[in-house]
């Protein structure tokens, strides 16, 4: 009994008293396993083997091959025991991308995050190292870039998200890592490079020697104005680069430069984020401003500013109608974080799977709840190229798999597709070193795994499980379909 009560005495210290507690990292390690973290964090899904089965034999086709095909393939494959599963992916090596970020910050490595998908795919899956060049949905069936077509009764789409740098007037990859720019998110998937991160833990320490100087440099974080991979990446680094000096009690002008109108759309995480900018130098935000251009040799980064006016005076309204503008301000910089435009691979975009019209335009058109296309029904979608409204982080693509699995079994079996995904999104947003802000949230609003812990408060207990529990949760249960 007096163990038991140690025990709930512990985990009251580590979720509420963080580092303060006094608790080591080894004694926070093994009070987790004793409370079976993996079970309850995240709100996990069913695994595999607890999900519905079909013995028809089918032709079922995956493409790519990241975090979103690699999980759909482990519960497919135990789901349709006689199906034939091809999978199309030119990447052998597999990246652990939320790591990117800890790379960044100096805590992980390159080898800390790669890994070989050949240890995911089982031996009696087809594997066409390749990517799809074209969909033909209307034939069921796919042409790869070598022009080899592939058939199938049943798709799951999981291409992923493609960055554009080039769409930034002035900018190319090859920029990056020169002349004070970053950007934690260049990587090559079919290399296994991690050039990003690790070009941005160097621009972490450059930055804070040039702290030293005496004079404060200008450094930029910038956000654009497309859907990204990890909506929180941008603000992680801004926080994480600004602990890094203020550990030297050093500084820098920092400006925040975000297309979108708040640091967070949820209210209570956004007034948490305000809170935990106060903590540092010189944080200046620059709302509705998209990066469109940038002189690299000089250091002048160009803005498309969104700014209203007031209009004609409403009588019914008793209020002015306020026209939108748009403006160029460039902002001379010495150091610069960019995060590039992103969309759907250009496959996608050329495919009558996309969405043909709107701000979705190009993204796989799936039902938001069921993950199935709206117009073809024997395709399915998980990951970030899914034109939904949440969803675009690894956890959601985890929350994707027992739905997507479960519909599609129930398609194949002619039975109602009764799996909805609720729009679970989680973003662990690091405020520092040693704390985070874990914001998980849905389609109706916060959606916190502990409900009895305030989402909205930077915590170590989060720190703890992002940086120690996480990644081998994820090469050892997510990607083999049991978490």
């Amino acid at each position: 009994m007096s163990k038991k009560i140690s025990h709930s005495k512990a985990l009251v210290e580590l979720l509420h008293g963080d580092q303060e507690s006094g608790m080591s990292r080894r004694d926070a390690m093994k009070l987790m396993g004793l409370t079976g973290g993996a079970a309850m964090m995240m709100g996990a899904p069913v695994s595999a083997e607890a999900g519905p089965s079909s013995d028809k034999k089918v032709k079922v086709l995956v493409v790519g091959a990241g975090a979103g095909g690699i999980m759909a393939l482990a519960r497919l494959h135990s789901a349709l025991p006689n199906a034939e599963f091809t999978i199309i992916a030119p990447n052998e090596t597999h990246l652990y991308q939320p790591g990117q970020v800890f790379i960044a910050a100096g805590l992980y490595t390159h080898d800390d995050v790669v890994g070989h998908n050949k240890n995911f795919i089982p031996s009696d899956v087809n594997w066409i190292k390749d990517e799809v060049k074209t969909f033909d949905p209307d034939n069921n069936k796919v042409i790869t870039r070598a022009d080899k077509e592939v058939s199938y009764d049943y798709m799951v789409v999981a291409t992923g998200i493609v960055y554009h740098y080039d769409w930034i007037k002035g900018l190319t990859e090859a920029d990056i890592g020169t002349n004070g720019i970053s950007s934690v998110y260049l990587n090559n998937l079919e290399e296994g490079t991690t050039k990003g991160a690790e070009v941005t833990w160097i621009w972490f320490d450059e930055l804070k020697e040039a702290a030293r100087g005496g004079k404060k440099p200008t450094a930029i974080y910038t956000q654009p104005n497309t859907p990204i991979k990890c909506g929180g990446a941008p603000q992680k680094i801004l926080y994480l680069s600004a602990d890094h000096l203020r550990k030297e009690n050093l500084g820098a002008n920092f400006i925040f430069a975000t297309n979108g109108g708040k640091l967070f759309g949820l209210p209570t995480i956004d007034a948490s984020l305000h809170e935990v900018q106060k903590r540092y130098d010189e944080i200046t935000n620059k709302f509705k401003h998209n990066l469109v251009a940038m002189d690299v040799k000089n250091k002048v980064a160009t803005f498309e500013e969104r700014y209203e006016i007031k209009g004609e005076y409403d009588e019914d309204l008793k209020e002015y109608d306020m026209i939108t503008k748009k403006r160029m301000v460039d902002i001379k910089y010495d150091f610069i974080h960019v995060v590039p435009p992103m969309g759907p691979p250009q496959a996608m975009v050329d495919s009558p799977l996309g969405w043909q019209k709107g701000t979705a335009k190009g993204w796989l058109e799936v039902d938001q709840k069921t993950l199935q296309h709206r117009r073809y029904p024997n395709v399915f979608g998980i990951g970030d190229v899914c034109g939904i409204p949440k969803g675009k982080t690894g956890g959601s693509a985890r929350h994707h798999g027992p739905i997507l699995t479960g519909n599609l079994v129930s398609q194949i079996n002619g039975e109602p597709l009764k799996e909805v995904f609720d729009g679970y999104t989680v973003c662990p947003l690091k405020t520092q070193y040693g704390k985070i802000v874990m914001a998980e949230f849905n389609y109706e609003g916060l959606a916190p795994t502990m409900p009895f812990l305030d989402p909205a408060t930077p915590r170590w207990f989060w720190w703890a499980f992002d940086l120690y529990m996480l990644k081998p949760m994820y090469w050892h249960l997510m990607l083999k379909g049991w978490f």
